[in-house]
């Protein structure tokens, strides 16, 4: 059985689906959406549409089968942990990209603040951003022009009040990282260097050379080293949220990571919890996010019965380095694809199959300056229809110090396997890279969890729409993290918390038991699981989708992870243990199922959903895809929390 709670006519309705067999879904309409009993107004995403397509699911792909709390300066440990220990913070940061950091830096100047981070702190999807972040900061541009284009590329599906506030607050925001210490490109005039890229009608970008995002991350990671109210947890890998149910609103507590050097669990208590994990790029073979973009904020948020949005608008970015098209192969295979950035193609990039034809005027006005959905399903259909494996991207019309001056970190990567973008034209194929969808936040960056949070690419604002303006992404992350900081602020300070509340949920255990040989197997078998999800989501729900292949993606999935989990039962997994590859690959499943739903959900092709038996846009269907919690006592493995939920009326 799986509930949800629909607003409807001005009276709370409490919508129940009874089901039967492996999967059910129902899509219906409904003017709009109470979370919690209260109508919220920054989630009614308006956008001049105010209802919502909603998937109600039940047993969504149904398998068969020692930190102290800083404010009181005294230790507190916990008995129930006993591979870790519990810390107490006021508030907890998953992830260390641009939104988790900027974030960090302002929350820290009310309470002590914990980042929780996969890897190395640096290592995020925000160090990987090459082209820059856009905002209105030249005298012929206008806040207008810039949501317009914002709107055209998200093919009409944005919300128009949450493009209208980024597209306003964003040059601020720019001006607070530079007074931080960040550092941009200037043009000869002393001014910003404001790059062009595609979709974009002004020059726009503000760019560091084509290493943006890692200029932004060093800045930011600098000041949060130096800020003593912030604890960075590195390599602490998130497992789930501590939830709590008051009636019928689920409250957030903090949660559980696996310490990944140690071994050890650490229970982090807070008053309020910001997701700031970034995508889900690892669901698919080919994409330019880093290993640590396995979905795991938002799986989490799904099994803590936060509602999730747009999930079946994955954008694939049509420029990464085709390394079969090197004329040095890399002596091994990347962990992710390296990135083109869009701004080779805004500097007047032209694109060529590999009989140096031109080829995207044939398929847009705007050739190589049409929005990233329509340049990669384009050059899909070239491959395909050529039976080519990369296409190719020629700058090298342009001055030579110009191209290495702009571009100096693809000239250089390039050079290293032989060939000189100044001289010969690029390889390139398209590669997953963002996720439009998320978890779904208001306007304060706000879920319908209790004091749970979401910015970066882990939300689903409703900037985006059906596809992704190139550079919104860090200006979305920069904007959201600052708007949510006052109302955690808020929340932090009405809320006290229990001291041994860390008791309250069963602890996740660290596999010891099985032995090195069982995990091994485990280990192994889930790799083979991983790449096999991977070739599934890449063949059946990638660029070009339809629904027949969409539904056989669905019963491949479910298949295979029933397999995966008998398997790890049977070698005396339990439902509690915790190890890297086996959390991560649970996500990643998590993820592709509600790609795969909302994708099946959607009957019109719209930005990045193209579907072959829906070709057209459908105005009546340009809504949200919305997916509500579905039950707790049902689902796979990936969809539960480890810990029991209990009922707890003693946190306020």
């Amino acid at each position: 059985m799986a509930a949800s709670i629909a607003y409807v006519g001005g009276h709370l309705q409490y919508g129940v689906n009874f089901c039967m067999g492996q999967s059910y879904k129902q899509a219906i309409w409904v003017p709009s959406v109470t979370f919690n009993g209260c109508l919220q107004r920054e989630l009614s995403w308006s956008c001049g549409v105010s209802k919502f397509l909603q998937i109600r699911k039940c047993n969504l792909f149904q398998s068969r089968t020692n930190e102290n709390w800083k404010s009181f300066g005294t230790v507190i440990t916990s008995a129930y942990l006993r591979d870790g220990s519990t810390k107490y913070f006021d508030f907890a940061v998953i992830g260390s990209g641009v939104a988790g950091l900027r974030y960090a830096l302002e929350v820290a100047k009310h309470g002590s603040v914990a980042i929780i981070t996969k890897a190395e702190p640096h290592e995020s999807n925000t160090n990987y951003a090459q082209g820059g972040v856009s905002a209105v900061l030249c005298p012929s541009d206008s806040v207008e022009s810039h949501m317009q284009d914002t709107i055209v590329a998200g093919a009409y599906l944005c919300d128009e009040e949450t493009v209208k506030v980024v597209c306003t607050e964003g040059p601020d925001r720019i001006r607070e990282l530079i007074a931080m210490g960040a550092s941009f490109d200037h043009g000869d005039d002393g001014n910003l260097h404001l790059a062009r890229e595609g979709g974009h009608s002004h020059h726009r970008i503000v760019h560091a050379a084509d290493m943006t995002g890692r200029e932004i991350e060093r800045a930011l990671l600098e000041a949060v080293v130096n800020d003593p109210n912030i604890s960075v947890f590195k390599h602490h890998f998130a497992i789930d949220l501590l939830t709590s149910q008051d009636g019928s609103d689920t409250v957030c507590h903090g949660i559980d990571a696996l310490n990944t050097e140690t071994q050890e669990v650490v229970r982090f208590i807070s008053k309020v919890t910001l997701l700031a994990s970034g995508g889900a790029g690892h669901i698919y073979p080919s994409t330019t996010n880093p290993l640590v973009a396995t979905g795991d904020g938002m799986a989490m948020a799904h099994r803590a019965q936060a509602v999730i949005s747009n999930m079946e608008f994955v954008q694939f970015h049509p420029t990464a380095l085709a390394d079969e098209g090197l004329p040095i192969k890399p002596k091994k295979t990347r962990e992710n694809s390296f990135l083109i950035t869009e701004a080779v193609r805004g500097d007047g990039g032209i694109l060529y199959n590999l009989s140096m034809e031109r080829f995207m005027p044939l398929y847009d006005e705007r050739a190589e300056l049409a929005p990233r959905d329509v340049v990669a399903r384009s050059i899909d259909d070239q491959l395909k229809k050529r039976n080519e494996k990369y296409v190719l991207l020629d700058i090298s019309h342009k001055p030579r110090e110009k191209i290495l001056s702009h571009f100096p970190n693809i000239a250089n990567e390039c050079l290293q396997h032989g060939l000189d973008i100044t001289q010969q034209p690029i390889p390139v194929v398209p590669a997953a890279h963002y996720m439009c969808g998320g978890v779904r936040a208001g306007l304060q960056g706000e879920t319908d969890v209790h004091g749970l949070y979401a910015a970066g690419e882990v939300a689903c604002t409703g900037l985006h729409g059906a596809n992704r303006l190139a550079s919104n992404s860090l200006l979305e992350a920069l904007v959201f993290a600052r708007r949510a900081v006052q109302p955690s602020i808020n929340h932090m300070k009405s809320s006290s918390l229990d001291l041994s509340a860390s008791s309250l949920w069963t602890c996740p255990l660290v596999p010891k038991s099985l032995g090195s040989d069982v995990m091994h197997k485990i280990l192994r078998i889930t790799k083979e699981v991983r790449k096999e999800l991977q070739s599934i989501m890449w063949k059946y729900v990638g660029i070009v989708r339809s629904t027949s292949r969409l539904q056989e993606a669905e019963q491949k999935i479910g298949k295979l992870e029933a397999k995966w989990e008998t398997y790890l039962f049977e070698h005396g997994w339990q439902q509690t243990m915790v190890a890297l590859e086996a959390c991560e690959m649970r996500n990643l499943f998590c993820c592709a199922k509600l790609v795969v739903s909302s994708a099946l959900a959607r009957h019109e092709s719209r930005g990045l959903h193209y579907m072959t038996d829906f070709p057209h846009l459908e105005e009546s269907k340009r809504l949200p895809t919305v997916i509500f919690p579905s039950s707790h006592t049902t689902g796979t493995w990936s969809s539960r929390q480890l810990h029991q939920q209990p009922i707890v009326n003693s946190m306020v």
